[in-house]
């Protein structure tokens, strides 16, 4: 299974459609530009273990790169298109990448990346002020596929949200033939259910730059089948693309959730779903409600998986097995977890501790032994860093991450579950809660909140959420403090940067 074999056989399927515009790239088609990429690699000197650099909008060029540098045996490196140019330079440094592509939306900061990065090679998608024309180079190219094609490998960054960005360095294929099996199909065939036939309309509403849905897009083609990618979520947009596509298969994150269940009910119920088959979601941990919300709207088609851009393990949960264990994500489906205290001991089922994977292939931390032996227990497990425990049937439940763990007055406190409540409010979109300097209880609970209509921000709102939290929460967990923005410094993928908002209350602490 491979888009090479399919584009041999139904070279005339759509093997991306892109959901705004329409645009669709047939298997022959994008089978001829990625070998026509690979050629490009090796014209330019490219080995293999080589690193290039993305920094790209949603585009059907992004499958050109994936499945080139799969045959080239490169190291491709997908940058977020949310950092800055210093984080952008510190990654093309850091992952010693030779070549970048990108496009003129990045025009604003190439002047920055050229001066930190002067002997970067640059291909531009499109006219623009940053290199050389990428599309005018690529078609200069044999379409004939390269002599020594092989394997190659993605190494993401983690997304920075307690330090700098680190590349996450993946095991060396255990077969180096392109077209051999990977773990990952087996897992979406066997454990989400993705159909093998090619009849799959995979629909990808994520920036392609993350981990999910690179692999989710991936696998879908590797399965023949069609994936439909959103240039950019929008919650009506994407109700219509699963009407339009006729689409069977989807993969999201909580907050795509929140927003589809805000709209109005009328909008809501004016498109016609009954083509969707399965809709995975994953990212981060899903409030209850909003995921009791989904099964009613969607039936039961709402799965969930855990796992990480580390790839050393996954959980998986179907709608009917969460339906009789709310809030979990799962039994591990690859990999085994280990629940672990403070001293590296495993706890017992009901309690909560640092989870880890155990399993044969891990990956490292690239240029930092510190932070890849961090992650690893004496026994040879790896962690993401997430708390959790299991319950007495086996099924995992995530607390937080530890690194978002707040400690007033000695006591432990975990905002997921403050902010699953405050998001589950009819009058909020989003929420984060973090720990601010307290001089008397060294951290303070403090609410920082989306509004779904910020004229509604103020004391008002701010009353009514705290009557709404008092029931359901702790005294010590109710925030300290509340305060309302018109948007919260989240990813398109989902994950929240908690440390922006954790370095902005401790300058204000520090004044």
């Amino acid at each position: 299974m491979h888009p090479t074999t399919h584009a041999q056989s139904r070279p005339d399927h759509p093997a991306i459609i892109m959901a705004g515009s329409g645009k669709t790239i047939t298997y022959g088609e994008m089978d001829q530009a990625a070998n026509q990429f690979a050629q490009l690699l090796r014209a330019r000197g490219f080995a293999p273990d080589d690193a290039f650099a993305v920094l790209l909008e949603n585009t059907h060029h992004y499958f050109t790169l994936v499945w080139g540098s799969q045959r080239a045996g490169t190291l491709l490196v997908p940058i977020s298109t949310r950092l800055t140019a210093p984080e952008i330079a510190y990654i093309l440094k850091d992952s010693e990448a030779r070549l970048l592509i990108t496009s003129p939306l990045f025009d604003n900061v190439m002047p920055d990346i050229r001066s930190s990065c002067p002997d970067l090679e640059i291909l531009t998608v499109g006219a623009g002020n940053a290199g050389g024309d990428f599309e005018e180079e690529l078609t200069s190219h044999s379409a004939e596929p390269i002599d020594d094609e092989r394997a190659g490998l993605n190494m993401l960054y983690s997304s920075g949200t307690t330090g700098r960005p680190k590349g996450i360095r993946p095991a060396p294929p255990a077969d180096p033939d392109p077209k051999a099996m990977i773990p990952f199909v087996a897992l979406a065939t066997m454990g989400a259910g993705m159909p093998t036939d090619g009849s799959m309309v995979y629909l990808s509403p994520a920036p392609l730059y993350h981990a999910a849905p690179l692999a989710w897009c991936s696998s879908a083609q590797r399965l023949g089948g069609t994936i439909v990618v959103m240039e950019k979520f929008d919650p009506e947009a994407a109700l219509a693309a699963i009407e339009k596509y006729k689409v069977t298969d989807s993969q999201w994150v909580p907050t795509h959730f929140v927003r589809m269940l805000k709209l109005d009910e009328e909008v809501r119920q004016r498109y016609d779903l009954s083509s969707h088959q399965r809709a995975l979601h994953a990212a981060a941990p899903c409030p209850v409600p909003i995921k009791q919300a989904m099964i009613e709207w969607w039936g039961p088609i709402v799965n969930e998986y855990y796992a990480g851009s580390e790839g050393i393990g996954m959980t998986l949960i179907r709608a009917a097995e969460w339906l009789e264990h709310p809030g979990s994500v799962g039994q591990p489906i690859y990999g085994k977890v280990h629940v672990c205290g403070p001293d590296g001991e495993e706890l017992p089922l009901g309690e909560d501790g640092l989870l880890f994977f155990e399993n044969d292939v891990l990956p490292s931390y690239h240029n930092d032994p510190d932070k890849t032996a961090e992650a690893m227990h004496p026994k040879g497990w790896m962690t993401l860093g997430d708390i959790g425990h299991f319950d007495q049937d086996g099924f995992l439940y995530l607390t937080d991450r530890k690194s978002h763990m707040i400690i007033s007055g000695g006591v432990n406190i975990y905002p997921q579950e403050i902010e699953n409540l405050l998001v589950s409010h009819a009058k909020i979109m989003d929420a984060a809660v973090i720990g601010a300097p307290d001089p008397d209880f060294g951290e303070k609970v403090v609410a920082v909140v989306q509004p779904v209509d910020m004229a509604e921000a103020g004391e008002a709102l701010e009353q009514e959420l705290r009557d709404y939290l008092e029931p359901q929460l702790a005294r010590l967990k109710l925030p300290r403090e509340f305060h309302f923005r018109p948007d919260l410094p989240r990813e398109a993928n989902g994950k929240l940067y908690k440390r922006e908002l954790r370095d902005e209350f401790a300058a204000r602490a520090a004044q």
